[in-house]
């Protein structure tokens, strides 16, 4: 387990460690996860119930994974924009939707979760994948996140978790503790950030108490999905009026 339990999350803080393994964030991910990551990115689409017509915002798009999969989906949302304040990941993003041929449906947009650069009731849905426990303000967010979106419009977001089942905790704890981050810093060359994952996971709140948090700010018909032995969740809900 990393001996730093530095989970800070000032902006600056934040954006600065993502910058620096911005090159080496895709790979990790794919590798980390075994390549489950697509799937649940598969999962969270799929949850919006898109039709072809829908405007998508993606919070805390990093390198616009999400974001991709929105637009690619079958059918896929008209337009996305994805919104993070990490430049060299929204960098990346870029580069990627120019090879996809998709920079004409996807714009990213750098700026903050807790003061999104969107017009209030402006998008069909909003969809995070693994950034919200990243955010300074979690509540802010969510309360911004309401407020872009139309009144019955869909969120959904992607978040991991500490898994429950006993078997499953005690492998997956010696896993995400010890082995992802020796992986993360030898291959990112950085000391801080995959030591940062596991703490700010580890600290982050519960399934219920994020389901509390978005029904707080205005959200209705919340639901947790468990994935992947519960390390990690799906929330779904809908602006209320």
């Amino acid at each position: 387990m990393s001996n730093a339990a530095d989970v800070s999350k000032s902006p600056g803080r934040i954006s600065a460690m993502f910058d620096a393994i911005a090159p080496r964030y895709d790979f990790l991910n794919h590798v980390l996860s075994a390549g489950i990551d697509r799937y649940w990115r598969m999962r969270a689409i799929r949850s919006l119930r898109l039709t072809g017509r829908e405007r998508v915002l993606d919070v805390c798009t990093g390198t616009a994974d999400l974001a991709i999969a929105a637009r690619t989906a079958t059918p896929g949302a008209a337009r996305v924009v994805g919104v993070d304040f990490a430049g060299a990941m929204l960098g990346i993003g870029r580069e990627k939707l120019m090879r996809a041929g998709l920079a004409d449906a996807v714009t990213l947009v750098r700026g903050d979760a807790t003061r999104i650069p969107a017009a209030d009731a402006s998008v069909d849905a909003v969809t995070v994948a693994f950034g919200i426990r990243n955010v300074d303000d979690v509540p802010a967010a969510c309360r911004e996140m309401r407020r872009v979106l139309k009144r019955g419009g869909a969120l959904a977001i992607l978040e991991f978790a500490i898994p429950t089942m006993p078997i499953v905790r005690t492998g997956y704890l010696m896993y995400f503790r010890h082995i992802l981050p020796a992986i993360g810093r030898l291959v990112s060359r950085h000391s801080a950030a995959y030591g940062y994952l596991p703490d700010s996971v580890g600290t982050f709140a519960t399934p219920d108490q994020l389901m509390e948090t978005l029904r707080a700010s205005g959200f209705v018909d919340v639901a947790a999905v468990r994935m992947t032995f519960g390390i990690v969740f799906l929330y779904t809900a809908r602006r209320g009026a």
